[in-house]
């Protein structure tokens, strides 16, 4: 079937970023701010004990906030697509400046909630509506307790628009301008995006190209590293400030609290994959040999290995989409119907072209009820595998659009359980398929290279990014000695297996620069376990496990993590054996793997 690459951008505000209708919206939503604010200053919990004047509050600002994202997601979507329009970035701050608006009165509301006596808050709980959305309630009023007085708070917000998330547009502004250049086998020399570099930099399988584009892209980046420096140091600099502003002791507090999680389950996840990566170490090693290398280099890791006469598998767009809703299918009938709808009706920007910003995620339009995907696909069976996995998080959003939206707000780490879930099921489908060994072989890398991203790649960045908030506790880190921290971390979770490292990574990573969300890494790592885990019960009893499958997803976004694993599972995330049973999934994987490319060696 013929599917088309590109967004359909017109039919949420035609015009672009100068829609009339988009300026009509943000017009009108003023109004509703300033109706919320009355809403807000009118109640008074003392005079009225009832859940109506409460209620109308929390659905003025659903009504508010599903149309702030709405304009922003439609902004954000814009500008990836066409990094040249910079028109977007003066609409941006027109959205943002009404988010920090609603962000000033959420403070207000929140300090209500939080001045309720305790015995009264658990009175107006029992409202049958309220109760349904108690735990997000509850976690608000919570949270609430670290603020600061209103005032301050006021001041936060306005100074964030000119810090956080400032830093975080100059680190796009930065981006968006870069080039790397490519010299092709006839001399002819192209000026390659950022994104279209790191593509063809992994993916493609002449290795003088895959040299060549490493680099110079660590050239590029090297060159841009002072204000890349500046731009992280300002924006953690800025964040830890914040945080021992809101009495938090530790920088790991807040990304904690954001995904739910103890610190406990963190380290469990960590020490079990610290203890268990020797099998994932044979794998590089066997794919080195096998490119005859002694050690793969950095830009090697993710390199397509040839097999007899089995080349590299490549997909076009439409042949990846159907790949992906027939093997979706094999899991359920739900999801493998979503993917097709979502592919069909243009959710989807994926065409390779230039002014593209680098990366992929799936977004949300939440007055539409539906999500919308951003990647740019060249034809790997990468590139496959991030347009499932953005499927994936796409059907997590939409098989909880039925739910109070309170309740929509899961955190990040099991977000990233129904993609890598995602993945999974295409992965295995496809590797219990293969033709023949050679082809076996060539899935089986594919799947590991994912397995080695989650165990060693995101372990680098979680290390890199502890050391340098330590040291930034205590002052600014200077360029060379960032490009020290992330080359150390690199060499400590690859085990020194590789020839060469990529010091500059803290640069050419978006997640280090992303402004809402600390530690945006490890969240990963715990999605792909946690999923590895889902998939092994599937695996025992398969029959209507699709609605058991969505019943935890729709339990996401209100329960913690430790809790949901327990109640859907019956496992304890804060022991290291329901990690360390995961790992060994894949370590088996690396055996056959190595067993079946041995005999290729030997020839």
């Amino acid at each position: 079937m013929k599917y088309v690459d590109t967004w359909d951008l017109d039919s949420i505000f035609p015009g672009g970023t100068k829609s009339p209708e988009l300026q009509a919206k943000l017009h009108n939503l003023k109004k509703d701010i300033e109706e919320y604010e009355q809403l807000i200053n009118e109640w008074n919990f003392a005079e009225d004990k009832s859940a109506s004047s409460f209620k109308a509050i929390l659905k003025k600002h659903e009504v508010i906030g599903k149309a702030l994202e709405q304009s922003a997601t439609f902004v954000q979507m814009w500008h990836d697509a066409y990094m040249n329009d910079e028109y977007a970035n003066v609409v941006m701050g027109q959205v943002m400046d009404l988010f920090g608006e609603i962000e000033k009165l959420s403070t207000r509301y929140t300090k209500k909630l939080v001045a309720i006596p305790e015995v009264d808050w658990q009175q107006l709980l029992q409202d049958e509506e309220l109760q349904v959305v108690s735990f997000v309630l509850n976690e608000t009023r919570e949270d609430g307790k670290r603020l600061l007085s209103e005032e301050e708070e006021k001041i936060i917000t306005e100074l964030n628009k000119d810090g956080l998330t400032a830093w975080s547009q100059l680190y796009d502004t930065t981006v968006s301008i870069m080039t790397i250049p490519f010299t092709d086998k006839e001399g002819k020399t192209t000026a390659l995006s950022v994104g279209q570099a790191m593509n063809r930099m992994y993916a493609d399988p002449d290795p003088e190209v895959r040299k060549q584009l490493f680099e110079n892209w660590e050239a590029a980046w090297t060159k841009f590293a002072p204000i890349f420096a500046d731009t992280l140091n300002h924006l953690d600099g800025y964040r830890i400030t914040l945080q021992k502003a809101h009495k938090r002791e530790n920088y790991l507090e807040e990304p904690l609290e954001y995904n739910r999680m103890s610190k406990e389950t963190l380290n469990a996840m960590w020490g079990a994959v610290a203890s268990n990566k020797q099998p994932f170490i044979n794998f590089l090693n066997q794919k080195a040999k096998l490119l005859g290398m002694e050690k793969l280099g950095w830009q090697d890791v993710d390199a397509p290995v040839a097999f007899g006469d089995v080349k590299p598998t490549r997909f076009t767009y439409d042949e990846a989409c159907d790949f992906i809703i027939d093997n979706f299918a094999t899991f359920g009938p739900k999801l493998a119907a979503f993917a097709k709808h979502a592919l069909e009706n243009r959710w989807v920007e994926a065409e390779d072209r230039p002014n593209k910003r680098p990366g992929g995620y799936c977004t949300e339009l939440p007055e539409f009820e539906e999500s919308r995907i951003f990647m740019t696909f060249t034809g790997s069976t990468s590139d496959a595998s991030t347009l499932a996995h953005e499927l994936g998080h796409a059907f997590h959003s939409h098989v909880m659009k039925d739910l109070p939206s309170l309740n929509h707000h899961y955190a990040m780490n099991v977000a990233e359980t129904a993609s890598t879930f995602a993945e999974t099921i295409i992965s295995n489908a496809t590797v219990a398929n293969a033709k023949n060994d050679e082809e076996k072989a060539a899935l089986l890398n594919t799947k590991l290279e994912n397995a080695t991203a989650m165990f060693l790649n995101i372990h680098a960045r979680f290390l890199f990014e502890d050391s340098f908030y330590k040291e930034r506790t205590e002052g600014i880190v200077s360029e060379q000695r960032i490009n020290e921290l992330m080359e150390n971390a690199q060499k400590e979770a690859f085990c020194n297996s590789l020839s060469s490292y990529h010091p500059h990574f803290w640069c050419s990573k978006l997640h280090f620069f992303i402004d809402d969300v600390p530690f945006y890494n490890f969240p990963y790592t715990f999605g792909y376990l946690f999923s590895l885990g889902i998939y092994a019960e599937y695996l025992k009893n398969p029959e209507g496990f699709e609605d058991k499958y969505i019943a935890l997803l729709k339990d996401t976004g209100s329960m913690k993590v430790e809790d949901l694993a327990m109640k859907h599972l019956g496992v304890d995330l804060t022991k290291p054996e329901f990690w360390a049973e995961g790992i060994q999934l894949m370590a088996k994987d690396t055996e056959e793997f190595i067993q079946l490319t041995n005999n290729k060696l030997s020839v």
